[in-house]
């Protein structure tokens, strides 16, 4: 029948504009279903949805759903890839940029991280984000005083973004300057509502400052906070022992062991004829008190 229908004209020939509707309906049949499986955390199935799309034309949308796709997966290196995609060809997005640097500094990408922001910051020199970001990248590749630069100009554009408090006070830790930390995480804990890792960080500091008594109460605030914090028993066991609290001090290590029984797989040695005290000592001899 075929034969006969080709011979006599029988099958009408298709149109350009029939077969160009025909792949618009495709495209928008593999963008639905690529996005459906990217919310149902089908990644997989989203990935091959949105690259077959992306054959049938470019959309950029498909672009940063496919970049999502990738990250569910894990797959920061293609990720990246769609996102700078993206970013050329529509230059100047900040938001484009910062999800770009976002995932170098997950790669820990440290050059390419501050190429983008490089990027965001020739667009708006004063962004705040652009400049926290900018800062981790710098401090990523060893410069700390340029980061902490970056991050008092972000601080100072956008007094409300905690994070740039919260890496300044660490790396003023980390650099000696205790009082400038203790500053940071104070506003921190008066203004922003309390986290975990505010209220660590405030613990650390006054480790540091010598005020162990306030340490060890922030350090129950944390784990008040989330009973799994492994660094707060840690660190705070840390303190209990050198206060002469073997009691407590062997409390909180045992609830490390027990949150994570490979954190001494590093100290080698038969423990089973120790004292308690002996096996409290060699615990903690390989610890940083201030987990930094």
């Amino acid at each position: 029948m075929g034969f006969w229908k080709s011979l006599f004209g029988g099958e009408q020939p298709v149109s350009e504009e029939e077969r160009k509707n025909a792949e618009e309906k495709k495209f928008d049949l593999l963008k639905y279903d690529g996005v459906k499986a990217l919310r149902t955390r089908q990644a997989d199935y989203a990935e091959r949805y949105f690259r077959e799309a992306l054959k049938l034309k470019e959309d950029l949308e498909v672009r940063d759903y496919l970049s999502q796709a990738l990250l569910q997966q894990g797959n920061l290196e293609g990720a990246l890839a769609e996102l700078k995609i993206i970013a050329a060809a529509v230059p100047g997005q900040l938001n484009v940029l910062s999800q770009a640097a976002h995932v170098a500094y997950m790669l820990e990408d440290y050059a390419e991280m501050k190429a983008l922001c490089e990027q965001a910051l020739t667009v708006d020199g004063d962004d705040a984000m652009a400049n926290y970001q900018m800062a981790q990248a710098v401090m990523g590749q060893g410069d700390m005083v340029s980061g902490i630069a970056r991050l008092t100009k972000a601080i100072a554009v956008d007094e409300r973004l905690g994070d740039a408090r919260l890496l300044r006070a660490k790396t003023l830790v980390a650099m000696g300057d205790l009082k400038g930390a203790d500053e940071d995480v104070k506003w921190l804990m008066e203004k922003v509502q309390p986290n975990e890792d505010v209220v660590l960080m405030a613990a650390r500091v006054q480790t540091a400052l010598g005020n162990v008594d306030e340490a060890i109460m922030l350090y129950g605030q944390v784990i008040d906070l989330n009973p799994f914090n492994i660094d707060a028993y840690r660190e705070r066991g840390q303190l209990k022992y050198d206060q002469g609290d073997k009691q407590g001090a062997e409390e909180d290590m045992q609830k490390v062991l027990e949150l994570n029984p490979d954190a001494m797989s590093n100290v080698s040695g038969d423990y089973q004829a120790e004292g308690i005290e002996q096996k409290i000592m060699r615990r903690y001899s390989n610890l940083n008190p201030l987990g930094i």
